[in-house]
């Protein structure tokens, strides 16, 4: 049995519920002891208000995951390293670049873990498809992320706000799942960015960049898709296409499915968690929301309509 590890959970909402507490459940290497949430309780634990109030009574815990929006993540974060704590931190790790390069700084001068956690990179067809990749020469890629914001983000005001990304939100998933399978790092030349004339964040965004053999990589991030949610990520190689569908759940090869096995992105989130803490590392990999600082400098502008929920 792996080296139980206590863990508070900071920010109890929908992820939370659906996918955060069911992987610590089922991972006998943590116990959650203790949620801190301004207006919500979770049964069998110790609930508080806040993550001070938490790291006040509760100083043998030994880890926390953060949850909250990541307009607040960075002090909630620096808290819990200045505490001591190991800390993972939910997609995106922050509201900007250098506040998680500083926590970083922070967990290594502290002595803790950092995990800068990246979900859709843990779903089942992205290890395989990166293994494919890696010795083959790529032609050109094209990312289609596309769904419903009221169904995904139903009255969630802080996504429209500056550091809460927009339409970036879901497409982080994709750049995730992109920066892991292409085996050369790519850079932005241009993207065009639509803005609701009522909101401070894109609801839509086309992303052109090239790698340093000009590969032309294509990324599209919509928020009025609907109703069945588009993830795909399909890389045209001289060997044959490679397409990621359903979020990276489905691999296909010049048309034939790939078995890959079953969906384990979360308990392969806290599985990393656990093994990092063990071994007394941290990973934290900012490209995907470096790619998006890039799109957020260099976007072109254009109004959209406004977005009434």
């Amino acid at each position: 049995m792996p080296k139980q590890i206590s863990v508070g959970l900071v920010g109890v909402g929908k992820i939370a519920r659906d996918q955060h507490f069911p992987a610590i459940a089922g991972n006998d290497g943590f116990e959650l002891v203790a949620c801190a949430s301004r207006n919500a309780q979770v049964d069998g634990v110790r609930n508080y208000k806040t993550i001070q109030e938490m790291l006040a009574a509760e100083p043998e815990l030994q880890a926390i995951s953060l949850c909250a929006t990541p307009q607040v993540r960075f002090e909630q974060a620096k808290a819990a390293l200045l505490a001591g704590k190991h800390v993972m931190l939910e997609k995106p790790p922050g509201a900007s670049v250098v506040e998680v390069a500083i926590l970083e700084e922070l967990a290594r001068e502290h002595g803790c873990t950092l995990f800068a956690s990246w979900h859709s990179r843990y779903a089942p067809a992205v290890e395989p498809a990166r293994a494919w990749l890696a010795a083959r020469q790529i032609k050109a890629v094209t990312v289609l992320w596309k769904e419903d914001v009221r169904k995904w983000h139903p009255n969630q005001d802080w996504i429209w706000q500056p550091g809460g990304l927009g339409v970036f939100d879901p497409g982080i998933n994709a750049l995730s799942s992109m920066t892991r399978i292409l085996p050369r790092a790519f850079f932005l030349k241009s993207a065009e960015l639509w803005v609701p004339s009522n909101r401070q964040t894109p609801i839509a965004a086309n992303l052109d960049f090239i790698d340093d053999r000009d590969t032309p990589i294509r990324a599209e991030f919509d928020w009025r898709h609907g109703p069945e949610e588009l993830w795909q990520i399909e890389v045209t190689t001289t060997d044959g296409v490679l397409r990621l569908s359903q979020g990276g759940k489905v691999l296909h090869i010049d048309g034939a499915s790939v078995d890959i096995g079953p969906e384990r992105e979360y308990p392969g989130l806290y599985e990393r968690f656990h093994e990092l803490i063990t071994s007394g590392q941290s990973d934290v990999d900012l490209r995907p929301l470096e790619h998006v600082a890039d799109a957020l400098l260099l976007g072109h502008r254009h109004a959209a309509e406004p977005f009434i929920e």
